[in-house]
């Protein structure tokens, strides 16, 4: 039993680690979009690799525990939720690399009067991560349905995105079609983001009461 304790604290410390690590990642990014900062785009873009390493460690060793102990009950439940939620945030960070590719290519052209400000999605997307993980340390039921409520926001956010690049391309901006997808693509990372976000609440609900709240299935 002292090992099984022992390897459930070893796994929880992991994950935050790399729950810390992928919130960091995601603010750094937010500082890229704003800023149209090619050099911390790519910075950010060549260090994927370590979110990638720890997701696959953090795996092995909850695989490890269950095939060791065949743990049940909320402890069971505490393996499965982080699993998932390690994959979630495996995710996030293959989003956050999307938009530094992004970020690369529309910081070669001036901006243009069609151009639109991320921050505001930005900066709820990263919101809605933070108090994700937040729920996860704190084990905070109601913090966790509170992000489930963000994620309307963000999508709204998105959709303007989309309705303002689409006029642009309706007034006949036809010779910035290429910059004016990648704008398109950046709204749709953070928005995915956010999902990813979303999800991770999910699973922490999921751990806390043994309720899936998937596909919208909140009371």
């Amino acid at each position: 039993m002292k090992h099984f304790r022992r390897g459930l604290d070893k796994v929880k410390k992991m994950i935050l680690s790399l729950g810390a690590l992928v919130e960091q990642r995601v603010h750094r990014i937010r500082t890229a979009v704003e800023e149209r900062d090619v050099t911390l785009a790519k910075e950010i873009w060549h260090l994927d690799h370590e979110i990638d390493e720890m997701e696959v460690e953090i795996e092995e060793e909850c695989l490890k525990i269950i095939a060791l102990h065949q743990p049940v009950a909320s402890d069971l439940r505490f393996l499965i939720a982080v699993i998932k939620i390690n994959n979630e945030l495996e995710r996030i960070g293959d989003q956050v690399v999307n938009i530094a590719q992004r970020v690369e290519r529309i910081a070669k052209r001036p901006v243009a009067p069609y151009h639109f400000d991320y921050s505001v999605m930005a900066e709820k997307a990263e919101t809605m991560l933070r108090m994700s993980l937040d729920s996860l340390v704190n084990q905070d039921l109601d913090m966790a349905l509170k992000v489930l409520t963000l994620d309307d926001e963000v999508d709204a956010i998105k959709d303007e995105a989309y309705d303002r690049i689409k006029q642009a391309m309706a007034d006949g901006v036809t010779e910035d079609i290429g910059y004016m997808i990648n704008l398109l693509l950046i709204s749709r990372h953070i928005e995915r983001l956010a999902d990813h976000a979303t999800n991770i609440a999910e699973e922490v609900v999921y751990m806390i009461e043994g309720e899936i709240v998937r596909h919208g299935m909140v009371e």
